[in-house]
């Protein structure tokens, strides 16, 4: 294929790179810690871990788990927020030779339940504060290991006070009851005692079921081998090189986005520690008056961020007080970046965010801008390095520049496919090895795409996906509820808010009852801001709703 968009690229960065330099992410995560020993992996809550630290811990808990029994291959789940315990267990999973199910730690029991058991987690490591979580649903699963975190265990001295500030503030941590868990501390202690043997792990083994969506609304594990992610690791690095070489050797990364996400773990986590650099875990970057003091303390040089949390920061006055002369770049992805925030960005650090794209199935990033522009350019940039883009219609054909059409994806980062599902895989690639991202775009001569629509119904709520069948069959489910249909509206917060479209079957049904319905069974960014009653809802003829014809409504709330 003529990569013609190659002409486009900045100076200093390679038209390939060679993901077969590593064995697996286990060589390239070992080569850090030796290679970087002395420096700070990663910093939260005003204490630092170093790559000797993390090496050293990650070593014990991985023969710990090892000692268990487990089989090679075997899915460890991890459902922490950006903590300590998570770059330790992360690395930990991958050098006992497990798989990472990465779990998003707010999720309501019957998420966490479809997930365990769709991937056959064996173990899971949790934070107390969503242990309830797991009590309610382990016991319907694989899971034989539960090993339980507290916010303190590794910050040192200061960690007891912060267990204690913690559990006295009970809503912080629920009660729950898991037989047989162990705590953290201890998996770390026998660890020390036993030693880490050795593991075969290549390119071909599985690093981490990426959860997502689809058009089918079933949360699905995108397969992401070791080889895809070293790949993205490296294709990253190879973009944002020849800016970050200005730093030396000090790269100090915000990592506020969550880890268990797969953008903050390949563009924050992984590249970070392939380049030597410092992670700044931000456990909540909801606290913006927190996160923003936080800040003070480091002179930050990368700070990837999604279009809400950037926004939120423009909006708090005591942001404009920070020193941005450390800052090199910002990329920005997760969903679309606007230009009102993009340019009071600019404005106020100096630096531009850098908007890509990619997707749990792709580890993530496809394309971004280059990193010298001087100003938004509405685009999502130009295909990364080792990385084919077509612009395909529905014939799977080529189209020409400046018509829309699917955005598709060839290279080393793209998945191996969803796991268990060969007919969900089969719908999203080509013959040819091209996977159809369901978006649709345009490219122009030079390359650069931009994003028109798209194609599948999924909302985007501040970098996170909903699906609307999922929210739908959760809203049916309500015995007051006749039809229901859920769409994505605009909104200046987050990006999409969830709308849902109600025929009443019991006419005492109220708002407030969807609302608490569903407060207790979706997780928070796939709950419902808004919620309209309608006599009936738009059809077609054989009886499917028209979810598009309601989006393309002038919305209210």
């Amino acid at each position: 294929m003529d990569k013609f968009w190659l002409d486009s690229y900045e100076a200093g960065v390679p038209s390939d790179i060679d993901w077969t330099q590593y064995r697996s992410l286990t060589h390239l995560l070992e080569e850090a810690f030796h290679k970087y020993a002395a420096r700070p992996a990663y910093a939260c809550m005003g204490k630092s871990m170093s790559y000797a630290e993390l090496d050293k811990l990650s070593g014990q808990m991985a023969a710990w788990l090892q000692s268990r029994g487990l089989q090679p291959g075997a899915r460890v789940a991890i459902m922490m927020p950006n903590v300590l315990q998570y770059p330790v267990a992360m690395a930990a999973v991958l050098r006992a030779g497990y798989t990472i199910v990465n779990v998003n730690p707010l999720y309501t029991p019957r998420e966490l339940l479809h997930q365990l058991n769709d991937s056959g987690a064996e173990a899971i490591v949790v934070l107390e504060n969503f242990a309830h979580t797991v009590a309610e649903v382990v016991g319907q699963t694989k899971v034989k290991h539960v090993i339980v975190g507290s916010m303190g265990d590794l910050l040192g001295a200061k960690g007891l006070i912060v267990n204690f500030v913690v559990r006295t503030v009970k809503k912080m941590v629920p009660a729950w009851s898991i037989p047989n868990a162990v705590p953290f501390k201890r998996v770390l202690a026998e660890g020390a005692r036993q030693t880490l043997k050795p593991v075969t792990v290549g390119h071909d083994d599985v690093a981490f079921l990426q959860y997502t969506g689809g058009t089918t609304g079933v949360s699905k594990g995108a397969v992401l081998l070791h080889k895809h992610v070293i790949a993205n690791v490296l294709q990253n690095e190879a973009w944002f090189g020849p800016t970050l070489a200005k730093a030396g050797a000090d790269l100090q990364f915000v990592c506020a986005l969550p880890l268990y996400h797969i953008y903050a773990l390949t563009v924050c986590a992984l590249l970070g520690m392939r380049v030597g650099g410092m992670n700044l875990l931000i456990p909540n970057p909801r606290d913006i008056g927190g996160f923003i003091k936080e800040l003070r303390n480091y002179r930050i040089n990368v700070f990837p961020a999604v279009n809400t949390l950037y926004n939120g920061l423009l909006n708090n006055p005591d942001f404009a007080s920070l020193d941005f002369s450390g800052l090199l770049v910002c990329p920005g992805g997760g969903m679309a970046v606007q230009k009102p925030v993009a340019d009071k960005w600019l404005a106020l650090t100096g630096t531009p965010i850098v908007e890509g794209y990619g997707l749990s199935e792709t580890s993530p990033v496809v394309a971004a801008n280059r990193c010298d522009i001087t100003g938004f350019t509405g685009t999502i940039g130009l295909p990364l390095p080792s990385t084919e883009i077509r612009i395909l219609d529905e014939a799977s054909q080529e189209v020409p520049f400046g018509t829309a059409g699917e955005i598709s994806v060839r290279g080393p980062q793209v998945m191996a496919g969803y796991w268990q599902r060969p007919d969900e895989t089969a719908k999203v690639m080509t013959a040819d090895g091209f996977f159809k991202t369901g978006d649709i775009g345009i490219m122009n001569e030079q390359g650069y795409i931009k994003i028109v629509d798209r194609k599948k119904d999924m909302i985007l709520v501040s970098g996170f996906n909903v699906y609307p069948n999922e929210v739908e069959e959760v809203v049916a489910s309500h015995p007051g509820v006749l039809e229901v249909a859920c769409v994505g509206v605009p909104d200046q917060h987050s990006g999409e808010a969830v709308k849902l479209y109600v025929v009443k079957k019991d006419k005492a049904l109220s708002k407030e009852d969807l609302l608490e319905f569903c407060k207790e069974q979706l997780t928070g960014y796939k709950r419902p801001k808004f919620i309209e009653f309608r006599e009936t809802l738009p059809k077609t003829n054989v009886g499917k709703i028209l979810r598009r014809e309601l989006r393309d409504e002038k919305q209210t709330a």
